[in-house]
């Protein structure tokens, strides 16, 4: 009786992979005694190397949790596996192989079936079949909900069984404690969603599941207790249950370990007053909100059948913001519906504003089984044949225009969401006619450049900006009386203590007797450096960093010494916080 291996293939090292251990702690919990393994692997490894491990395990049978990011090499790997391993049964599961089984299993005539939708009663079915016969008695698959499987070369489609009830599954990592601290572990405490987004998979299941709240709070002790880095619920609309929702975050707010961030994904407009408040006296960086905004075009929103109260949801995100303890994490999507070039600059426009700690510009999935790939004629769409199938085109978009949105893309990853450019970003902002336009031309400024042929260093990215800001304002030091070298700098330092001294910056020759004697005679005595009291000054240099700056970055301010604290840093965007000495003097001026 030989074992079974359960294999993931994540995106990052990081990501646990909740599935295939939910798939066998719940078979094991069910009494079966067939050894079950978990393999994790990323699809960064070498194939090769994941191949010849799987190889090693020499399974009876082997089952692949499949999604649009590893299906190509999942069915690589298959085909050798099979290969290597003749007598390995193959089993696949998960989103990509639920929707489409029967094609694939007719693609993969080696594999031996497919489970679809939920996995784990059909697993533990699987398990117990295999243990009662061996893997000996085909026909008794027919037992086997939400099972399509081969057996003398026709294929067999069993109906799905009834939805689990989630209290019944075991928590699936105290057997990993300690282990996988330091990784991202996905956890959940609901399935389903009761709203009808026609791109979306999870629209298929209506009836919303909670899992008990007292077994929820029960559970993240354990992880607040372990000190886990991030938990990240997979919850698809977590706050569509208020009750549940409210619980947690109080829960949350009670039990705070100073460490631990926990990621959700809500619909904004839905949070009311109270849920406003509790989530604005939780520690800085403790909580994370993913909110799917997709477009501000009314007209997209209703075709593509999401209810959202536009003027709700920017009150909200804005007051989300107010406390300034939460990373709000927007997302929109391009290529939807009714959504030209110039709707979804306005979109971005209306998101921008704003102002959420990260937008993620996304492109359409038409993912097999959703309503979008059944209107993908009607819309005129065309998208890639192969995972992750992303839209190529629509009756109001054309894909010359959607490359143009993915140049965007880059520039506002590397100018927005990393955090590294606030001041300068938002200061640039002010001198075009919208946020988007200056995306706009910056995209078209790398074009121009080659510059999205290479990958560029921190160092090169800041000198990138500074060339864009001469040659767009033909002048080389400042314009509109902003002085553009001392904000880039500020941002420069914000990150980190840099070794090298950027091109841009003003020379510090000048000031820096007096700023060595500040550090030197005064840094032990500020009350804003009394973790480091008993440090030389030489030592503080390693730690903090001292810059001469205008004022408000005025190009007539008084200038002031701002001091950079690389120990002490905000929780939401990882900048040393900075700040005025107001002992400081220049008696060189």
């Amino acid at each position: 009786m030989g074992k079974f291996v359960l294999a993931a293939i994540g995106s990052k090292y990081i990501h646990c992979n909740l599935a295939v251990h939910s798939l066998k702690a719940y078979a094991e919990a069910n009494g079966i005694s067939r050894e079950i393994e978990t393999a994790e692997y990323t699809i960064n490894q070498n194939r090769e190397d994941i191949l010849a491990d799987l190889a090693a395990r020499r399974p009876q049978a082997a089952g692949f949790s499949c999604y649009i990011w590893n299906i190509g090499l999942v069915k690589s790997l298959a085909a050798d596996l099979r290969q290597v391993c003749p007598e390995t049964e193959l089993w696949l599961g998960g989103p990509e192989a639920s929707y489409d089984a029967g094609n694939l299993l007719r693609q993969l005539p080696f594999v031996r079936g497919v489970m679809r939708g939920e996995g784990e009663e059909a697993f533990l079915r699987l398990m117990q079949w295999y243990e009662r016969t061996d893997g000996e008695a085909p026909e008794e698959l027919s037992a086997v909900p939400g099972l399509v499987w081969r057996a003398g070369g026709e294929l067999h489609e069993n109906p799905p069984g009834p939805a689990l009830n989630l209290s019944r599954l075991p928590f699936v990592y105290r057997r990993t404690a300690g282990r996988d601290s330091h990784k991202i572990l996905y956890y959940e405490s609901s399935r389903g969603c009761p709203f009808s987004c026609s791109y979306c998979l999870s629209s298929i299941d209506k009836e919303l599941r909670l899992r008990d709240t007292g077994q929820v709070k029960e559970e993240l002790s354990f992880f607040l207790e372990q000190k886990v880095l991030q938990v990240k619920f997979v919850d698809r609309t977590f706050n569509c249950a208020h009750r549940h929702a409210r619980e947690i975050w109080e829960f949350l707010e009670q039990n705070d370990n100073g460490v631990t961030n926990f990621h959700f994904e809500v619909a904004a407009d839905l949070l009311t007053e109270e849920e406003l408040r509790l989530l604005g006296r939780l520690r800085p960086g403790q909580v994370q909100l993913e909110i799917g905004v997709q477009s501000a075009n009314v007209r997209t929103l209703k075709e593509i059948r999401r209810t959202t109260d536009l003027k709700r949801l920017a009150q909200n995100v804005r007051e989300l913001g107010w406390a300034k303890n939460l990373h709000r994490h927007l997302d929109l999507i391009a290529g939807l519906p009714y959504e030209d070039y110039e709707s979804f600059g306005r979109s971005f426009d209306w998101v921008y504003r704003l102002r959420p700690e990260q937008l993620q510009l996304g492109f359409l999935k038409v993912l097999k089984g959703s309503r979008m790939h059944e209107m993908a004629g009607e819309y005129g769409m065309a998208y890639s044949g192969e995972p992750p199938y992303e839209v190529l085109k629509t009756r109001w978009i054309s894909y010359e225009e959607l490359c143009r949105l993915k140049r965007i893309e880059k520039v506002l990853e590397t100018y927005y969401n990393s955090g590294q450019f606030i001041h300068t970003m938002e200061r640039l902002c002010g001198f075009w006619d919208s946020p988007f336009a200056l995306y706009e031309e910056l995209a078209d400024f790398f074009r121009a450049r080659g510059l999205f042929e290479r990958q560029l260093s921190r160092r090169e990215r800041f000198d990138v900006l500074w060339e864009f800001i001469s040659s767009r304002f033909r002048t080389e030091s400042s314009f509109y009386g902003v002085a553009w070298r001392e904000l880039l700098v500020y941002d420069y330092y914000l990150r980190e203590n840099a070794k090298t001294r950027p091109s841009f910056a003003p020379r510090p020759q000048k000031d820096w007797p007096s700023i060595t004697a500040w550090y030197a005679k005064c840094a032990a005595d500020c009350p804003q450096l009394a973790a480091y009291r008993g440090y030389g000054y030489r030592q503080l240099l390693h730690m903090t960093h001292a810059e001469v700056l205008p004022r408000g970055f005025s190009q007539n301010g008084q200038k002031v010494l701002v001091l950079f604290d690389y120990n002490a840093r905000d929780p939401l965007t990882n900048n040393a916080v900075a700040w005025e000495a107001e002992e400081w003097t220049n008696d060189n001026e």
